[in-house]
């Protein structure tokens, strides 16, 4: 390799450069390194974007020649290298040459992403848009104003429809990393900066009015669900545990009644709002490295937590356990069937699963996962001498979300198992005097039955489906 070859700037300096680059792409996100929310003027977005167009003239001087082909290579190797360390904002992980030929738009985009886009972040950006074009179009082109403002609307009026099929279509093929936010855009055309933009925040509402669209349909499938467990509620198993008597080792079968309840409600807590916003800031959270995002939690003062704060972040942890599979683990639980078996059957068959050991696929698969290695390692620590905390959670999360292979998981048994006998003492905070109340009967029930449906019924389907 002949190196770096490129006369007017050293490899070094041109790193420099995308260092500051990235730094302010950081803050158009919207938030400064504190999380305080980051404020931008015009004066600094218009520094920003002229920072980007350098950015992307350096690319384009590199990639109109084959002898700066070496120089190209060498640069994407520093910036991958650059990358690859701990503290990198893994949101830009993606950053190359490639990337840097488009940091204009990429820039456009991440300060029109901002969220929320507030009054005067939307009126600086377009004040620095048309300040940029207005420079541009003076450097280019000697008509007056009146003559950028008529290029302006032309481009304006060949492009002011997009309709939802073609902005689906566009995002399907924009969604590599490495492409361009803005597709076919032509660096040459007049007015490029707002026209970018008004496409650009054009998509962000298209963006959110189907959000709204998915979020109304997603309220009234949950609402329907509610309602149909409410009223199966009240004939579903509804009998206090009597701590003389060992329900498991009684021969009653599960009633359509009670199954179909837990199917509904479990599924009613899969799809709620708030549990499809937590996943994805769980996936989002979980996806940096475990010496990331270890530190968020590290900064918790666990001690002035109330119980439902520390819920939510057990929660949010076994939320990320999961988050990568989530639509496969609503298709499983709603390909769950009726089956007039009884609870010590149930009972029976997931503790053998821990007798035999992880022998199914996906149990293999979980075991290699290193992401959620970390976050059961965290939460086997977490959740010393607060084991409790899992019952003020959805079962359904607690089944689908612990791996079978985990000393977690057979702690969890282990007070399912005391919860039969009516031994509730696992159940109570040491630090608080707050009686907890009494599970029932069905509640026991209801966890050993998201139990045999995750890790049980329907292994073999899916183990198939992995192995063709």
């Amino acid at each position: 390799m002949a190196g770096w070859s490129y006369p007017d700037l050293s490899l070094e300096d041109l790193l420099k450069a995308v260092k500051g680059f990235i730094e302010m792409v950081n803050l158009a996100s919207g938030y400064q390194s504190s999380g305080r929310i980051a404020h931008w003027d015009s004066l600094n977005i218009n520094k920003a974007l002229q920072w980007a167009l350098f950015l992307q003239d350096v690319m384009r001087d590199l990639s109109s020649s084959d002898d700066y082909r070496d120089s190209l290579e060498e640069l994407d190797t520093a910036l991958c290298e650059m990358a690859s360390h701990p503290s990198f904002p893994q949101g830009i992980a993606h950053v190359s040459s490639k990337v840097l030929s488009k940091a204009r738009d990429f820039m456009l985009e991440h300060l029109i992403s901002a969220f929320p886009l507030r009054d005067g972040h939307l009126k600086a950006l377009l004040t620095a848009n048309v300040e940029m074009d207005y420079h541009m179009h003076q450097k280019t082109d000697g008509r007056s104003l009146n003559g950028y403002f008529e290029t302006l609307m032309c481009n304006t009026s060949r492009n002011d429809f997009i309709n939802e099929r073609n902005f689906l279509m566009e995002e399907s093929i924009n969604s590599s990393p490495n492409s361009s936010p803005s597709g076919q855009a032509d660096d040459s055309i007049s007015c490029g900066f707002s026209l970018f933009t008004a496409h650009t925040l054009e998509r962000r509402q298209l963006t959110i009015s189907l959000i709204s669209s998915a979020e109304t349909g997603l309220d009234v499938l949950s609402s329907g669900l509610r309602d149909l467990y409410e009223r199966e509620d009240n004939n579903a198993l509804n009998v206090k545990v009597k701590h003389t008597t060992n329900f498991m080792t009684e021969e009653r079968p599960i009633g359509s009644v009670a199954w179909n309840s837990w199917k509904s409600r479990n599924l009613t807590y899969l799809l709620d709002k708030r549990t499809i916003r937590l996943v994805s800031g769980a996936s989002l959270l979980f996806s940096a490295p475990k010496s990331q995002w270890i530190q968020v939690f590290q900064r918790i003062d666990l001690s002035s937590q109330t119980e439902d704060s520390l819920c939510e972040i057990v929660e949010l942890l076994l939320l990320g356990c999961v988050a990568d599979r989530w639509s496969s683990l609503i298709d499983r639980l709603m390909l769950s069937f009726c089956e007039f078996v009884t609870n010590s059957r149930l009972s029976n068959e997931v503790h053998s699963l821990v007798l035999r050991g992880c022998r199914n696929f996906c149990c293999r698969e979980e075991i290699m996962n290193s992401k959620v290695n970390g976050i059961i390692e965290y939460l086997e620590v977490f959740l010393h001498n607060r084991l409790y905390l899992l019952w003020e959670l959805s079962p359904v999360l607690a089944a689908f979300a612990i791996p079978s292979w985990s000393n977690l998981f057979r702690k969890y048994l282990t007070e399912l198992d005391a919860q039969v006998i009516g031994d509730f003492s696992l159940t109570r905070s040491y630090n608080s005097t707050k009686e907890r109340k009494e599970h029932k009967e069905c509640d026991v029930a209801e966890r050993i039955w998201c139990l045999h449906v995750c890790h049980v019924g329907g292994s073999d389907i899916e183990s198939a489906s992995f192995s063709t």
